[in-house]
């Protein structure tokens, strides 16, 4: 299985304009990642008119509706650090914008790593605050968990 983040689907210290351009600036990382074909951006701003998904600790992570499931080539996520932050609903800043794009169920593990990293606050503020992309890699790519086979070799 590939890596689900890359440093080619990293941005730090990016401005945006508006909510919608970090949407589309997100969804564009993981569009040059091979990730999505480009329609799937039009489905996470979809989403985003439906439904906030602005998750706390200065994070939110657009992604697409079930019906763009045929827009994800793979399984990957894309990560957008805007220092000076960006209004994502009225009282909640973003300053970390996590794209997500899944395939059939593999976005579960996805969100649950991502859950556990960003849920502590601390995690959240260091990746907010970066200006390593490896730090991003380090805490956001899931460690795959060795098979006794593979770790006795």
């Amino acid at each position: 299985m590939s890596e689900i983040l890359s440093l080619q689907t990293i941005r730090l210290q990016v401005s945006v304009a508006s909510k919608e351009d970090a949407i589309r600036q997100a969804g564009e990382l993981l569009v040059q990642g091979g990730c999505v074909l480009p329609a799937y951006i039009d489905g996470m701003l979809a989403r985003e008119k439906s439904m906030s998904t602005f998750v706390g600790n200065g994070v939110a992570i657009p992604h697409g509706q079930f019906d763009d499931l045929s827009l994800v080539k793979r399984t990957g996520i894309s990560v957008l650090q805007v220092p000076a932050g960006i209004e994502w609903e009225p009282g909640n800043i973003a300053y970390l914008l996590v794209g997500i794009a899944a395939t059939s169920n593999e976005h579960i593990k996805v969100l649950a790593n991502l859950a556990k990293v960003v849920e502590d606050e601390n995690n959240a503020r260091h990746l907010a605050q970066t200006t390593d992309p490896e730090i991003v890699l380090k805490y956001l790519n899931p460690q795959p968990r060795k098979k006794k086979a593979e770790a006795s070799e």
